[in-house]
């Protein structure tokens, strides 16, 4: 089959690879995690519909600067703090019907991963080591900047954590493959000391491991674009000399929330676990849907109400379809992308493309719940 992503198209033969960049396991699960997640699912289940087995991975970053951090100013240990969010960010994605990935990796389970894919491109002239970190030249990752200037990426690189100003670099532009532990922090041997991987290089050793030298669909959030996402594909291409690292890149909207992006370090967070207490899951996914998946948008509450409206429209229209038309196919297919098989509403699309289930018997209003 052929997939249509904004435009491009991507044809799939038997078999589809796809990688998405999942949590940082603290603050789990905002809404922004939830939009980025449904859609890949939504993906996925698109491909499969058309007779492509999907080869989906979704993994865990439990070992980078922004846990240890949370985990030194919460006084926990960071694992701790990795296992129960991880486990939080799994019921919301049950909560939104999103199926579990072929793959689940946790970076601190791939460091001999890193190891490698560090040695090599030490190997091919790509990176140096100082001190105990070995650093990726940043001057192999501008052919993937896109629209950005490199004094535009040196901005962006230093408010996304990437240290610019280090004095140990070469180039503001250079970034850990390798960096060495502080006295509080994880470590594991290497080559060039104790220490623990570079964010960018865990997805690319991870992705690799799992899914070979070249993805058919990468998907993250868009403020994942740069640097996080240039560099994974330049680390990458430089080792395997295989291009593209991603045949197609899915880059979700943006959530905005009182007038600021959606984010950890905002604090502006509106938490999956939260509006399914109050809201049918099936109108939040409705809702993380309800417009192209690369643009961004606004949440308010209002929103939810015209989906969970909306939605019972749809089921309304659902139980009045005669059975075996294509309007109703076509019904049962959108159903079934909001609400698969297996769900506790009563109307859900059947393996075979139609609706069962009647629109007057739901065991959940689709509106907000009371008493919470």
């Amino acid at each position: 089959m052929t997939l249509q992503l904004r435009g491009k198209s991507l044809p799939v033969v038997g078999r589809a690879r796809m990688y998405v960049c999942g949590i940082t396991p603290y603050d789990t699960t905002h809404l922004g995690h939830g939009a980025t997640f449904v859609w890949i699912d939504v993906a996925a289940r698109v491909l499969e519909a058309g007779g492509v087995t999907v080869d989906l991975c979704r993994n865990v970053t439990d070992v980078d600067d922004d846990i240890l951090e949370q985990a030194r100013k919460r006084g926990v240990d960071y694992r701790v703090l990795g296992a129960e969010q991880t486990f939080r960010f799994e019921e919301d994605m049950r909560a939104l019907h999103c199926r579990r990935p072929t793959f689940e990796p946790r970076s601190r389970d791939f460091i001999e991963e890193v190891v490698a894919l560090t040695r090599g491109l030490l190997a091919v002239g790509a990176a140096y080591e100082r001190e105990g970190n070995v650093f990726f030249k940043g001057s192999a990752v501008e052919p993937h900047l896109g629209d950005l200037t490199r004094d535009e990426a040196i901005v962006l690189a230093a408010e996304r954590g990437g240290r610019p100003d280090d004095p140990l670099k070469d180039d503001p532009l250079d970034v850990p493959l390798w960096q060495k532990s502080m006295p509080d922090e994880p470590a594991w041997a290497s080559p060039w000391g104790d220490g623990r991987p570079g964010w960018h290089a865990e997805c690319s050793a991870m992705a690799m491991s799992l899914l070979g030298t070249s993805i058919d669909v990468h998907g993250g959030g868009k403020d994942l674009a740069f640097p996080h996402h240039a560099y994974e594909s330049a680390q990458s291409e430089l080792l395997t000399g295989v291009a593209p690292f991603a045949r197609a890149w899915m880059h979700v909207g943006t959530v905005f929330y009182e007038g600021e992006k959606m984010s950890k370090s905002l604090g502006n967070l509106v938490y999956v676990a939260d509006l399914v207490e109050r809201w049918d899951p099936a109108a939040i996914r409705l809702l993380l849907i309800d417009r192209p998946w690369y643009e961004d948008w606004a949440y308010e509450e209002g929103l939810l109400t015209a989906a969970s409206d909306r939605l019972e429209r749809l089921w309304s229209q659902a139980g009045k379809a005669s059975a075996g038309g294509a309007p109703l196919r076509r019904l049962g297919g959108l159903l079934g992308l909001l609400w698969p098989p297996g769900t506790e509403a009563s109307g859900h699309a059947d393996p075979k493309g139609g609706v069962s289930g009647r629109a007057g018997s739901r065991r959940r209003r689709f509106g907000p719940r009371t008493g919470a």
